[in-house]
């Protein structure tokens, strides 16, 4: 089906290559709650977790990103969400330092795969959650607080980057990431729910990105805006049929995937992906 049309004034999008890091679902299951997602008490299928996040990393694969892989750990079941695993940018990778106990060895394991694969290591001094609470727009940091990340990490990180960092109180315990609220779409372009955030932050995100698309309640409580673009692919829930929409009428091509399985940890297709800028 044709996006556009020659009487169109839908802009021209770009696809810029892409560099990720990923961690196969190998050990995933839910064996404790730390968030509103989990329920141990429900049965999980790592088989078909596996079989999904299969379907994401060959979908990455055959747009042309240059995917990368850490082996995941056994007893680190939520290792899978590598976004969570650090921040990474202009060679220098932040650290991440789980607010959890459950999560809190996922942080050395990122680390050390950051050093031996030649990224300047920072140590983190505050807690944080990594590329879970730093989406990097242009020249700003969107950085997340509220539930996973401190708001101190956010002056370390805009000391170690030398970026502006924007932070953003989160008040839906479903949304406690940013990256579950804000989808980037490109250097000057995000979507994200309103209701994931206190005023203060809808205020700075309306100055920001006035004509930024607006999520519904469906799209999000599915992890619609948990996606990834290389600026005109947008990898999004399958189930966010609104928000592809949205996407399309703006000029993006969104690739619908199904991670339902990994949802069950409070993981989409952004939490399974973490960028690796040199």
């Amino acid at each position: 089906m044709t996006i556009t049309d020659t009487h169109s004034t839908t802009p021209a999008r770009q696809a810029t290559a892409k560099t990720v890091l990923m961690c196969r679902p190998d050990f995933f299951t839910v064996s404790y709650r730390i968030n509103p997602w989990m329920n141990p008490e429900d049965p999980t299928d790592t088989n078909l977790a596996v079989k999904q996040w299969q379907t994401l990393y060959d979908t990455y694969i055959e747009l042309g990103f240059d995917v990368h892989l850490i082996d995941p750990i056994d007893g680190l079941p939520d290792m899978v969400y590598a976004a969570n695993g650090g921040f990474v940018i202009d060679g220098k990778a932040y650290g991440a330092l789980f607010t959890y106990d459950e999560r809190k060895a996922e942080g050395p394991a990122y680390m050390e795969w950051f050093g031996a694969h030649g990224f300047e290591v920072a140590d983190p001094k505050n807690i944080n959650e990594g590329e879970g609470d730093f989406l990097l727009v242009g020249d700003n940091i969107l950085a997340g607080m509220g539930f996973r990340t401190s708001v101190e990490s956010h002056t370390e990180l805009a000391e170690i980057s030398g970026r502006n960092v924007v932070s953003l109180n989160l008040i839906n315990p479903s949304f406690y990431h940013v990256d579950t609220a804000i989808a980037k779409l490109d250097e000057t372009n995000i979507a994200y729910l309103g209701s994931a955030f206190d005023e203060p932050s809808l205020e700075k995100l309306r100055a920001l990105y006035p004509d930024a698309i607006l999520a519904t309640e469906e799209d999000a409580a599915v992890l619609g805006l948990n996606s990834y673009s290389d600026g005109y692919n947008v990898v999004i829930a399958a189930r966010a049929k609104d928000f592809e929409r949205q996407l399309k009428e703006r000029g993006y091509n969104p690739i619908g995937v199904d991670l339902s399985e990994l949802l069950l940890g409070g993981g989409g297709v952004k939490c399974c992906t973490l960028e690796l800028r040199r």
